[in-house]
């Protein structure tokens, strides 16, 4: 029979069919902001590709458990540590399996091979692997890692042997960050042998709960269960990222049960989801800090004096209250209250426009001076709306004298230009990933982190570096916090970025999710959640 919208029948039912599939019990939708810079969480920063990797696709020798900083077994079963502090040695599990999928199926079990590969592939700077897509592994590389690390040495199929140059107190957690998931040596080889290296990035094969399935970049991600997960079967058989920049269309989603759990809700949409009878609001403390970076290697923030003048100028309580909606908390150090060490007598530089003026004439700069600010271009927990808050310092500045032009990028650029220290003045922020002080320190501001790109005020103090040096080596933890205390008020003098504010981070969930969604570093996990009816 000659049917005539023959094509827009089977569109029709198609998208029928698609809808009653992601609503089908046990499938989860989840409203992600962002598309993930890659499938590898060795060569990312952001938490928009944590979430898509660490806890769905990878595993880590070790894990932090639940909501918590303790440490427990995840693909090592157990590991001792020798006297010096300088050799780990690990006991791996058996019979754990990579991901069998459309393009990889492997022929054997996880085991030393693949930690050697997983960990030499960003130590080695001549391993076959090290410059695929750029040789640039950001946390690896900014936590100094590449110095830290020694040797990585298979003892047998299922012991390894990590020996370090010196001893470092947060190591084991460092193991535990996304950056030091386990990827398939197998699939690597197979991949090189096929000319196609690339393809471990965009592809990924891992041993986690769920197994990549398909990605439209902008729109979707999707994954399946993995079956024969070493912990078990998880109960959510289809994962669906929906990927949804704006935050209140992840609401409107939530609403009509298009997705069942949202990051970072708009602070203005908090009370409708607190008074909405089939979503929940979770909330916690953020181990967070949103700030203004200074390239202080370009004039004229390399003047002390100018930078101070910027502190001074800005109007934190204004943007708390105006874009946080309160739900954040001035910052004066660059790691949250909640955070050991942290120095609540540091200096600080309050809103004072008169100030700042003067500040600037010490400076030679009477009449200011033309710049540029880049406004993030997606939600971030710490920061929720990167061009409201850019237009508002702009104005702030715009006071002494200062004139800003606002800029933005796509957020992968965005981040890329930042690494490469192209900016001027930039909003950034970061999440502490192990709940150690030197997570935030080294990574972000340490000498040896302007090179690898993850110290985005180019920030070099000899000092300051040498007291963080020597606290990530020291075991004693008071005389670590003592070390802590007095590099954070050289710090605050130095300014070499302007701390706006530590946010509360939510997540709205529909009332049908059980189980904990965020871990204590604010990294979302769906192992184990269910979904009732």
């Amino acid at each position: 029979m000659f049917f005539p919208y023959k094509n827009l029948l089977i569109i029709g039912i198609g998208i029928f069919a698609f809808s009653m599939q992601v609503k089908a019990k046990n499938n989860l939708v989840y409203c992600s902001e962002g598309s993930p810079e890659s499938f590898n969480p060795q060569r990312t920063l952001s938490g928009t590709a944590r979430n898509a990797t660490a806890g769905t696709i990878y595993n880590r020798l070790v894990e932090f458990e639940g909501a918590s900083t303790r440490i427990v077994p995840s693909l090592a079963e157990s590991w001792t540590i020798s006297d010096n502090k300088k050799v780990y040695t690990f006991q791996l599990k058996k019979g754990v399996d990579f991901h069998h999928t459309k393009y990889f199926n492997p022929t054997r079990s996880f085991n030393a091979d693949d930690v050697v590969f997983s960990f030499n592939r960003q130590l080695v700077k001549n391993h076959p692997y090290h410059l695929v897509g750029g040789g640039i592994y950001q946390y690896f590389q900014g936590m100094g890692m590449d110095n830290l690390i020694k040797s990585v040495e298979k003892v047998d199929d299922y012991q390894v042997k990590i020996t370090l140059n010196r001893p470092e107190s947060p190591f084991l957690s460092n193991l535990a960050m996304p950056f030091m998931s386990i990827l398939s040596e197998e699939y690597a080889e197979k991949l090189a042998q096929k000319n196609n290296k690339d393809q471990i990035d965009n592809l990924p094969v891992g041993t986690g709960p769920f197994i990549f399935n398909r990605y439209l970049k902008g729109s979707t991600i999707r994954y399946k269960s993995n079956e024969k997960y070493f912990e078990g079967k998880s109960k959510i058989k289809n994962l669906i990222f929906s990927i949804t920049p704006d935050a209140s269309v992840r609401f409107q989603k939530m609403k009509k049960d298009e997705c069942q759990i949202a990051v970072y809700p708009s602070p203005a949409d908090l009370n409708s989801i607190k008074e909405h009878k089939n979503i929940k609001l979770i909330e916690q403390d953020g181990l967070n800090i949103g700030y203004l970076a200074l390239n202080t290697e370009k004039a004229p923030f390399n003047n002390v004096l100018v930078r101070r003048a910027i502190a001074h100028a800005l109007d934190k309580s204004s943007y708390i209250n105006a874009i946080y909606l309160n739900n954040a908390v001035a910052a004066i150090n660059p790691y949250p209250p909640i955070m050991w060490s942290y120095n609540g007598n540091v200096t600080t530089y309050e809103h004072n426009i008169e100030k700042a003026k003067k500040l600037l004439k010490e400076a030679g700069l009477p009449n200011g001076f033309s710049t540029t600010l880049w406004t993030l271009p997606v939600n971030r927990p710490y920061n929720p709306n990167g061009k409201k808050m850019g237009e508002m310092m702009q104005q702030d500045l715009l006071k002494i004298g200062i004139k800003v032009d606002l800029v933005s990028y796509d957020w992968a650029t965005y981040l890329d230009k930042v690494k490469r220290g192209e900016h001027e003045m930039v909003q950034m922020g970061w999440t502490g990933d192990n709940g150690d002080p030197d997570n935030f320190l080294y990574t972000l501001f340490s000498c040896d982190s302007v090179d690898r790109g993850s110290n985005n005020s180019r920030y070099c103090k000899q000092d300051f570096d040498e007291l963080i040096t020597k606290a990530r080596q020291e075991s004693d933890m008071s005389k670590r916090e003592q070390m802590y205390s007095e590099a954070l008020q050289i710090f605050a003098q130095d300014v070499p970025i302007i701390p706006i504010a530590h946010a509360k981070v939510y997540r709205a969930v529909s009332h049908k999710v059980e189980g904990d969604i965020m871990n204590a570093f604010e990294m979302d996990t769906f192992f184990n959640l269910n979904m009732r009816d």
